[in-house]
């Protein structure tokens, strides 16, 4: 079904505002996990990926290192990469469009372009999206952050159980699948056994790579 440019706009439109709404919790839940208000925003301007910002301040929040939370964020960041070769051939950027272009690839911005049916239906369907979602997302981190730094201790609200209840709302809709249930499964055993051994922040970078790998074996069969 080919949808009309206004159609295609208030899919846009609709996806972008509902997925910003989360950059509250994420802007919360990184001034609760030691981030400063600037911080939290500059992830949110710089890094741009809901999965791996609150991988990031999760690992924080849990002690983990500084590296173990780099690394954590990046292996969930991979999948924007293989994102970006999808959408390189559904709307062929060009010039100082293509650097806009992969901070805009997300998965919402994905979804959305290619779910058209036409070149220009991408076309708008991307930077609509994309721009949408990276103008309220920073603006909800912000306000998020503020939000965050003015409640004090946020374990008095359970703003220290937010980053794992955010994340796992990303992720819910990828648990509709018998492979992504079977993935998640195997994540959580590996990381709920390596707890006990590792330094916090560690386990959940195992637990990515692990996943990682299993996925990247169920798209090759």
């Amino acid at each position: 079904m080919t949808l009309e440019p206004a159609g295609v706009r208030r899919q846009a439109l609709s996806v972008g505002l509902a997925t910003a709404l989360y950059g509250i919790s994420l802007g919360a839940v990184a001034v609760a996990s030691g981030l400063s208000v600037l911080q939290a925003c500059l992830t949110s301007l710089l890094l741009f990926s809901g999965g791996s910002q609150f991988a990031l301040v999760g690992v924080l929040g849990s002690g983990g290192s500084v590296w173990a939370a780099v690394a954590a964020s990046s292996l969930l960041g991979i999948r924007n990469g293989l994102y970006a070769l999808q959408i390189n051939a559904a709307i062929r950027p060009q010039g100082w469009r293509r650097p806009a272009a992969a901070q805009l690839t997300i998965d919402e911005s994905t979804a959305v372009s290619v779910a058209q049916s036409d070149d220009a239906g991408r076309r708008l369907g991307f930077w609509l999206t994309g721009l949408t979602v990276y103008v309220g997302w920073n603006l909800m981190t912000l306000l998020g952050a503020l939000i965050g730094r003015s409640i004090g201790d946020p374990r008095t609200y359970g703003l220290d159980a937010a980053a794992a209840a955010a994340f796992l709302a990303l992720v819910w809709p990828r648990l509709r699948h018998r492979s992504g249930l079977q993935i998640a499964a195997l994540g959580a055993v590996v990381d709920l056994s390596l707890v006990p051994v590792l330094p916090a922040g560690l386990p959940i970078v195992a637990a990515g790579a692990v996943g990682l790998v299993a996925g990247l074996r169920q798209v090759s069969r």
